[in-house]
């Protein structure tokens, strides 16, 4: 069994982010070069820099479904009103928690979800993910390595 725990958020919380819109979310190849393509469009013409110093400097990866569509981007904790970003409304409640280590900071987000969708959330048995959205952020840990956590909203399956 993979680890993870259930955390519990008290409050709604909002995140803004910049973000694309996945047309076939079985796409992966095409899905990823879209994200990637965002991720660069952003950072070279400093919105996300703009984001990152107006939260805590954190930046997540998000997972949303947007206007009953697949949507991926790049954003911060809080509501901030910044040109071209969207905010997302993230519920209280119960939180599927998984985290990992890496070497590789910008890879770490990607396999923590691969796990998470490809097994972890078939091992869970007394939660159930249920959206709207996730997140996933990745920090430097002590020993030079990264650590990183996705936080996924679940409702507790009654037996």
């Amino acid at each position: 069994m993979s680890n993870y725990s259930i955390k519990t958020v008290s409050e709604n919380y909002k995140m803004t982010a910049f973000g694309v819109t996945l047309e076939d979310y079985n796409d992966w190849a095409g899905n990823a070069a879209k994200t990637a393509a965002r991720k660069a469009e952003i950072t070279e013409n400093g919105k996300l820099a703009e984001l990152l110093a107006l939260a805590d400097g954190q930046e997540y990866q998000i997972n949303y479904v947007l206007d009953g569509k697949a949507w991926r981007g790049f954003g911060v904790m809080g509501e901030f009103d910044v040109e071209g970003s969207v905010v997302l409304d993230f519920l209280a409640g119960d939180y599927i928690v998984v985290s990992g280590t890496g070497t590789d900071q910008d890879r770490l987000a990607d396999e923590i979800t691969g796990k998470v969708f490809g097994s972890i959330l078939q091992e869970i048995t007394d939660y159930k993910y249920v959206g709207p959205g996730n997140s996933t952020f990745v920090k430097s840990a002590e020993n030079g390595d990264f650590y990183g956590e996705m936080w996924l909203r679940a409702k507790k399956i009654d037996r």
